[in-house]
């Protein structure tokens, strides 16, 4: 019987590399456990067959931006949890290698309308959450929206003049009709609730809402529940 060791000294053993090099191994899912991606540098084997795969390199990784089509009524934590390997859209074309270690130290920001499923922005990159943070104002958000009921007359031209709610003033915001019953809104870091009070103001009723873009980046094709990377050549 031998003691279990950790999988940081094995690759050490098994390339001659150091301590930190074999972690970078291991954290950019590199190294295999009898076969079995191990992404733990403090995973102990125990006898186990230790190998590297073909074009292993010990670069750091680069944190990484997630798109999920999030379900309706999630609070952060829940969306979390929708986040996993399996869930990730088949037909994702971001040429980056999945691992598990993309899943944890995520932050969001520009949260959705109340209610509201859609684009979803979870980052590890302190660069993207700088840039939807510091031009929240300036990046355009688009929704669409199911209404019931019928417009006002000439409802789209007020809602693009401003409207006034109770003593309230709503500002202009673009609006148009996608088909008879889904209204698409194009609008600035909306406050929560927002939507639906324009809806509202010209005698909507609103039975369910999706934001499909943020500023350059689109949610896309993606499925309610599934995620896709952010690809470089997005911009938001």
């Amino acid at each position: 019987m031998t003691d279990p060791v950790r999988l940081s000294k094995c690759v050490i053993e098994l390339t001659g590399c150091s301590r930190r090099e074999a972690e970078l191994y291991i954290e950019g899912g590199w190294v295999t456990v009898d076969g079995e991606v191990v992404e733990q540098p403090q995973f102990k084997v125990e006898g186990q067959t230790v190998a590297l795969l073909p074009g292993a390199t010990p670069d750091p990784q680069e944190p990484v931006t997630l798109l999920l089509n999030q379900p309706a009524g999630l609070s952060f934590e829940a969306a979390q949890r929708v986040l996993n390997p399996e869930s990730r859209w088949p037909e994702d074309r971001a040429a980056v290698r999945l691992l598990r270690s993309h899943f944890a130290r995520l932050t969001t920001t520009l949260p959705l309308q109340p209610g509201a499923s859609g684009l979803l922005v979870m980052t590890q990159d302190w660069r993207a959450l700088r840039k939807l943070n510091e031009d929240a104002n300036k990046l355009e958000q688009e929704y669409v929206v199911e209404v019931s009921g019928t417009m006002l007359d000439k409802g789209l031209d007020r809602l693009k003049r401003g409207i006034k709610v109770k003593g309230q003033d709503l500002p202009p915001v673009k609006a148009s009709w996608q088909n008879e019953t889904h209204l698409r809104f194009a609008l600035k870091n909306p406050k929560p609730g927002l939507i639906a009070a324009y809806c509202s103001a010209v005698g909507l009723k609103v039975v369910g809402m999706k934001r499909i873009r943020i500023g350059g980046v689109p949610m896309g094709k993606v499925p309610v529940g599934q995620w896709r990377y952010l690809v470089q050549a997005e911009r938001f």
